[in-house]
């Protein structure tokens, strides 16, 4: 399934890549900054920038920092960028749109599955309890939004929006009390896997 998820989502990229060529036309073309109000409140940043390149597509670029070394008692550090090819079916900046998503993050986090006190079992017979592991890695991220945009005003947009497809992490897991690696790779563990992975609620002001 991730590889169909990879084909549709490069797909989207090259069909809107040559549309926009196409549908090149001249004038001012619009710009609007944003900022995420769904994570703002537990402190972490999502910004992003999208830009005009025709009457129906757009290019995002967006940077997300999750600054937590604990958070609820979990560890909660993600940096990452992403960039995306936005089409949408009325026209730019206005209701549905679909778009092709690429991510790239860093982190030192606890996976949600680790928040219970399970046991851990390694090859050799060595134990861990869950909700002292975390991972310290990177991820690239590939996959399709779907969104919709609702206009406030002349300046002011509301984006909903969600995006789900692969992510292939590369990471080491540790043992928090000891320090120890738990997961039994000499070097980096990878993992692959289907998952939402972006998505909120940005407040977008048109700038030009």
């Amino acid at each position: 399934m991730k590889y169909r998820v990879l084909a549709g989502a490069l797909a989207l990229l090259a069909i809107g890549s040559l549309n926009a060529q196409e549908q090149e036309q001249s004038g001012e073309k619009s710009l609007y900054v944003k900022g995420n109000a769904l994570f703002l409140p537990i402190g972490i940043i999502n910004l992003g920038v999208e830009k005009q390149v025709s009457s129906k597509y757009t290019l995002q670029g967006d940077v997300f920092i999750s600054p937590w070394k604990s958070f609820a008692g979990h560890e909660l550090q993600f940096y990452s960028v992403s960039a995306e090819g936005r089409y949408y079916f009325n026209e730019a900046f206005k209701h549905w749109y679909v778009g092709a998503n690429l991510s790239f993050a860093a982190y030192n986090l606890q996976k949600w599955n680790y928040w219970n006190d399970n046991l851990h079992v390694k090859d050799d017979g060595e134990t861990f309890i869950n909700s002292n592991l975390y991972q310290r890695g990177f991820s690239i991220m590939l996959g399709i939004t779907g969104g919709y945009q609702f206009q406030l005003s002349e300046r002011w947009n509301l984006d909903l929006y969600a995006t789900i497809g692969t992510s292939q992490g590369f990471y080491k897991g540790y043992d928090r009390t000891t320090g120890k690696r738990y997961d039994g790779a000499e070097g980096l563990n990878r993992s692959g896997e289907i998952i939402p992975y972006r998505g909120g609620v940005m407040i977008s002001y048109k700038f030009k």
